[in-house]
């Protein structure tokens, strides 16, 4: 994929401290994809999942107020928010009046969910919960459930995306696996910085091979590309060369400039991962 020009990712750049929208800054899904062989209709649901730190605005009498806010960005969207811009826009509130986080609840509703389609039809809103300050104490902090693939001692030599390495048991009985890897790491399509992840891969079929995995998974380490297209990327190969009946991928990559990025992907409709960080988050 071609990366805009004018994106502010990897530039010197003003912050600015009142609300303006038009920082976001929405890139298409669509190359990736035919990339990746996922096309305009992929073989997935779900949603990017956000978590802003950084939130704060100024009530009607010029204080400070601070929260959390929890972002679904459906991955039926059209586009993607570059995090750079996003975090701009986030910053733009910081010396803006607004009348109560309800009106600033809204406000990231409406801008996210016109960036996300591009100036299209906004055919679904994003969701945001906006967490106040006496909610804090009821974030939850849990690590993802399943079997973890770290514990295998394994050998390691490829450090770009490697999807020969993942092989299946076709020839025996399917299976139900839920598998995570703290492991993952891969870095920003632009700028090269270091994004750090874990990633909870849960599916029915033929059972995949632990150790091609866990190899496949520490491939990416070297891969510049943004986080959700690496869970696209890590959705399609194993969808492909393990062939498993059902397959949900779920990444939950460490913050950076106060925002985090947990992209989920499942072959069939279930409910989204409840909003939990884990400890690196």
């Amino acid at each position: 994929m071609t990366y805009e020009t004018n994106s502010p990712l990897g530039k010197a750049t003003a912050y600015a401290d009142q609300y303006d929208p038009a920082l976001l800054f929405p890139l298409p899904r669509l190359a990736k994809r035919e990339e990746i062989g996922a096309g305009a209709r992929p073989p997935f649901f779900g949603a990017d999942l956000w978590t802003a730190y950084e939130l704060s605005w100024l009530n009607p009498r010029g204080k400070p107020q601070v929260a959390l806010a929890h972002i679904t960005v459906p991955c039926e969207s059209t586009h993607i928010v570059e995090s750079k811009s996003f975090k701009l826009y986030l910053n733009s509130f910081n010396g803006t009046r607004f009348t109560d986080a309800s009106e600033v609840q809204a406000k990231l509703r409406a801008d996210i969910s016109q960036a996300v389609w591009s100036g299209g039809p906004v055919q679904a809103s994003v969701g945001v919960r906006v967490v106040m300050p006496e909610q804090f104490g009821t974030e939850r902090v849990a690590e993802l459930a399943g079997l973890s693939l770290d514990r295998l001692d394994i050998e390691c030599t490829r450090y770009t995306p490697a999807p020969d390495l993942l092989t299946a048991a076709f020839d025996e009985q399917p299976v139900d696996e839920v598998l995570t890897s703290d492991l993952l790491k891969s870095n920003c399509l632009v700028t090269s910085q270091p994004d750090w992840g874990s990633v909870q891969i849960a599916y029915s079929g033929p059972q995949i091979e632990q150790a091609g995995l866990l190899q496949y998974l520490v491939s990416f380490r070297n891969h510049n590309e943004f986080h959700e297209q690496c869970v696209e990327r890590i959705f399609m190969d194993v969808w492909t060369r393990c062939r498993p009946v059902k397959l949900a991928v779920y990444a939950r990559y460490t913050r950076r400039g106060g925002l985090d990025i947990s992209p989920f992907r499942t072959s069939h409709p279930q409910a989204l991962p409840a909003a939990v960080r884990n400890a690196r988050q």
